[in-house]
């Protein structure tokens, strides 16, 4: 099947074994392990559950538009634990989403924990791309070449396009925000997105500054690429790159200085930390 979306609800397009229409049923992602919460305006009971499509001739690698997509197999966590400089054999691992900071919410921070409380911690970003105009019409056509009935008079004919410099600029003016916070308090913080925008990034911006990743450094890129793998698309890790807040702000020369102190982070964390929380393979 030729189409522009290559995951939905993140089984492959390019499967001929999938049961569409139990999958557009349950509406279900195990990426966060309930019904996708990307839902229609217009019709909130319906998800639309994208994850990835194509774009444009020189594009064959696809673009990610949901961030979930990046929990696959929780390898984005497990790629930041050399990250936890304080933790040790013993302490457990939890990964706590949704805290909120001066400068915006951060989606998830990595924690390190001792007897209940927080050893070390690091704030994770996940940075899908954003899109223009709406998806739906691509998804009702792929359902349609499946055979499955979106009714008649559907409008499928709308293009969609990827809004590479919005999601750029407000990814850099959001980190401006957010590391200087963490570089103030000795710990990491990390941007992950796909390695296309990440080169988007570098041909636009003013990344001198961004450099193979250096542990000392306080604000972390971690790059992955979509890979083909057995009738399937799996993430994997093609590049990190660090720099400094000044590294930041050099790239768009915004002057802005979160302040908030250690312990306040360390008793909000603590307060959300549960079984839940536990990260487990």
């Amino acid at each position: 099947m030729n189409s522009n979306l290559l995951e939905l609800f993140t089984f492959p397009t390019q499967d001929d074994n999938v049961d569409w229409a139990e999958v557009i049923r349950q509406q279900y992602c195990p990426l966060i392990g309930r019904t996708c919460i990307k839902v229609r305006k217009s019709q909130p009971e319906i998800s639309i559950g994208t994850c990835s499509v194509k774009h444009g001739v020189k594009n064959s690698r696809g673009v990610i538009i949901c961030p979930f997509r990046f929990l696959e197999r929780k390898q984005v966590f497990m790629d930041c634990l050399h990250l936890l400089t304080l933790h040790e054999p013993g302490n457990e691992l939890h990964r706590v989403a949704e805290m909120s900071l001066p400068g915006g919410n951060v989606d998830y921070f990595l924690v390190s924990v001792r007897g209940g409380k927080v050893v070390d911690f690091a704030g994770i970003e996940l940075q899908a791309v954003d899109t223009t105009g709406t998806l739906w019409p691509e998804r009702q056509r792929f359902l349609r070449s499946v055979g499955l009935d979106i009714g008649e008079g559907a409008d499928i004919s709308k293009p969609y396009g990827i809004n590479w410099k919005m999601t750029a600029k407000t990814i850099l003016v959001q980190l401006h925000h957010k590391v200087e916070t963490f570089e103030r308090l000795g710990k990491h913080f990390v941007i992950v997105l796909q390695d296309n925008l990440l080169e988007y990034m570098r041909r636009e911006f003013n990344f001198q500054h961004i450099q193979d990743a250096r542990l000392g450094d306080s604000m972390h890129f971690h790059a992955y690429s979509l890979q083909a793998r057995e009738n399937q698309l799996r993430l994997e890790l093609a590049s990190r790159a660090s720099t400094d807040a000044a590294g930041i702000a050099s790239s768009l020369g915004l002057q802005v200085s979160p302040r908030v102190e250690l312990e306040v982070i360390i008793a909000a964390i603590e307060s959300r930390l549960s079984a839940k929380t536990l990260l487990t393979v």
